[in-house]
């Protein structure tokens, strides 16, 4: 017995289709290519160091060093500060400061939050011998401020070159 494009398929004598005969019919597939992704879940934010990441890029588009208002980055690792007055136009860096530097760290060793005061020092006078009278971009890289940091802010606020 058979239908339409298609073998009956004859089941008897089985318990799950019960004692009597009857005919399955079977249809041929169709080729659908359906093609199944496999379910990845992603993260809506991003994490806090890839967004500061993020904001400091955005931030270097809109404030650009000049050769008389230069570009004052600042990084803190997590023993270590390292300071850069940059000159965006031309591609330059006017002064690098850190608190591995052996002038800054001088004979009697200091801890870090004093080096990094002097760090800060060091960089005002850079920064009257360049004749940089302000700076006209403040960049933390996303750092928040702990001891090394204020340190090196509370160095250079004295003498007005932390911008507002």
């Amino acid at each position: 017995m058979s239908f339409v494009n298609g073998p009956a398929l004859q089941f008897k004598n089985s318990a799950v289709f019960g004692i009597h005969s009857k005919s399955f019919i079977s249809f041929p597939m169709q080729n659908t290519s359906i093609t199944r992704k496999p379910l990845v879940i992603e993260a809506r934010a991003n994490a806090r160091k890839e967004s500061a990441k993020i904001r400091n890029r955005r931030m270097q588009k809109k404030f650009n060093g000049t050769p008389t208002s230069p570009r004052l980055s600042v990084f803190c690792s997590d023993k270590q500060l390292y300071a850069m007055l940059v000159d965006d136009q031309n591609k330059k860096c006017l002064f690098y400061g850190s608190t591995l530097q052996k002038s800054i760290r001088q004979n009697p060793k200091h801890t870090t939050t004093e080096a990094a005061e002097h760090v800060g020092e060091s960089l005002v006078r850079a920064c009257i011998d360049l004749n940089i009278n302000e700076i006209s971009f403040y960049d933390r890289n996303g750092f928040a401020r702990g001891e090394r940091m204020q340190a090196f802010e509370n160095a250079i606020s004295r003498y007005g070159f932390l911008p507002r």
